[in-house]
């Protein structure tokens, strides 16, 4: 899984990269961004553990993937992970907007207690 996991962090699309620099080196609320972390038997594109929030974008494979994608949400969100999605254009076309809303479930966990 890590072999995979680097693989694809060598191999990342644009919009990963787009927001990459935006969560890197503790630029969004201090806190710390891993990209293509395994979590169980998935890879997830960023999370922040400290938060337990995940982000993941999705291309248009993703539409025919919904059953895949609801059941890995789901079983992140059972151990404990809040779950973002954004579609690819959103990251490019509005990145100021996604990172915003990254920044505001980041605040929520701070105020439910998640790291103190």
């Amino acid at each position: 899984m890590k072999s995979y996991a680097q693989d694809l962090r060598n191999n990342a699309t644009e919009p990963e990269r787009v927001l990459w620099n935006r969560l890197r080196r503790r630029q969004l609320g201090g806190l710390k961004f891993r990209r293509q972390h395994p979590i169980g038997r998935y890879v997830c594109d960023f999370v922040c553990l400290e938060a337990a929030v995940v982000v993941e974008l999705d291309g248009s494979q993703h539409v025919t993937d919904a059953p895949y994608d609801a059941n890995r949400d789901a079983f992140l969100r059972s151990t404990g992970f809040r779950v973002l999605r954004f579609w690819n254009g959103d990251v490019l076309s509005r990145t100021d907007s996604v990172v915003e809303t990254i920044f505001e479930a980041l605040y929520r966990s701070e105020m439910e207690g998640r790291f103190d």
